[in-house]
């Protein structure tokens, strides 16, 4: 999608955008600059909620390193 900056340097948010990432008036984002492409990023309102579950997993990471360590004990003696 291409969009047109204004002498102020204003973009406008498409309204499919806007609606996708429920960026409401005030609502603040970042741009960030990743060497070269820029992207505009909602800033979250609560980032460790928003964030909990994100890397959720099949089973305990802890258990299946500890149970690693014991494999790893076992093949060593």
């Amino acid at each position: 999608m291409n969009l047109t900056i204004s002498n102020k340097g204003w973009v406008v948010i498409p309204v499919e955008f806007r609606k996708k990432y429920r960026l409401q008036p005030g609502a603040k984002v970042r741009m960030v600059d990743y060497g070269g492409v820029l992207a505009v990023v909602p800033e979250l309102h609560d980032p460790v909620a928003q964030g909990y579950g994100l890397l959720k997993g099949s089973g305990s990471l802890s258990k299946a390193l500890l149970q690693e360590h014991r494999n790893e004990n076992r093949r060593g003696k």
